[in-house]
């Protein structure tokens, strides 16, 4: 008789662009462009600029006047669905160049070892997690983009799993995993506390870290409440 498997088994087939991190490459993509077509037509398509303001993260009860992501319009205010859509949304092309690059280069190996379904529900829980976080320490009316609460779980996870592998700074200085890691949430704590860095959602990068953090450790059943799987690696 078989005996019952009670932890997740991945999937051992490795891909160099899994179905998750393509799919997240093409429409952060395809809408990084819609964003440069609403900026280059602001007095002609209004409708597209209207749908792009309304995919931005806003804090419940922004007051009328304040800023819209194309400055222009009536300030959406907050709905639900802005704390999945505006994970999509870039402010130029360094910005969205940065974060999709991590997302692919540590994302990759995640989604080969977990699944892609595992790996979907991580990113996009981390998603939600940054934007609530950064919704309970901010009050600012100005709209909040970017898919850095992702792409921050994604390296928290890659630091638990991967600990000791290296990664080079600017292609040349080697530091472990989880050392980055660990500096990257010790300077974002730092900055959002400060408020050194003006226009950078630091709370919402924490954010990203901690709920990832909390859902890995659900997951390996490090936690009260455990699945019915526990994850290994």
């Amino acid at each position: 008789m078989n005996q019952r498997q009670d932890y997740y088994r991945p999937p051992q087939q490795f891909s160099v662009f899994p179905p998750v991190i393509k799919n997240l490459l093409i429409l952060n993509g395809l809408l990084f462009m819609a964003q440069m077509v609403a900026e280059a037509t602001l007095s002609t398509d209004a409708a597209l600029t209207t749908v792009l303001n309304y995919m931005a993260l806003y804090p419940p009860g922004a007051p009328d006047q304040g800023v819209t992501l194309f400055f222009q319009g009536e300030v959406p205010g907050f709905w639900p669905w802005q704390l999945v859509t505006y994970s999509f949304l870039h402010g130029n092309f360094p910005h969205i160049l940065f974060n999709m690059f991590i997302l692919w280069m540590f994302g990759v190996q995640i989604e080969n070892k977990w699944g892609s379904e595992r790996f979907l529900t991580f990113y996009f829980v981390c998603v939600v997690g940054a934007a609530l976080t950064h919704l309970l320490f901010v009050s600012s009316p100005v709209p909040t983009i970017g898919a850095s609460g992702g792409v921050y779980g994604v390296l928290l996870a890659f630091g638990m799993m991967f600990p000791n592998q290296p990664i080079y700074l600017y292609f040349l200085f080697p530091i472990k995993a989880k050392w980055l890691v660990i500096g990257l949430g010790v300077f974002e704590l730092y900055t959002g506390i400060s408020g050194t860095q003006a226009g950078v959602a630091n709370f919402a990068h924490l954010g990203g870290m901690v709920f990832g953090f909390f859902l890995i450790q659900y997951w390996r059943g490090k936690l009260p409440t455990r699945p019915n799987r526990v994850m290994r690696w």
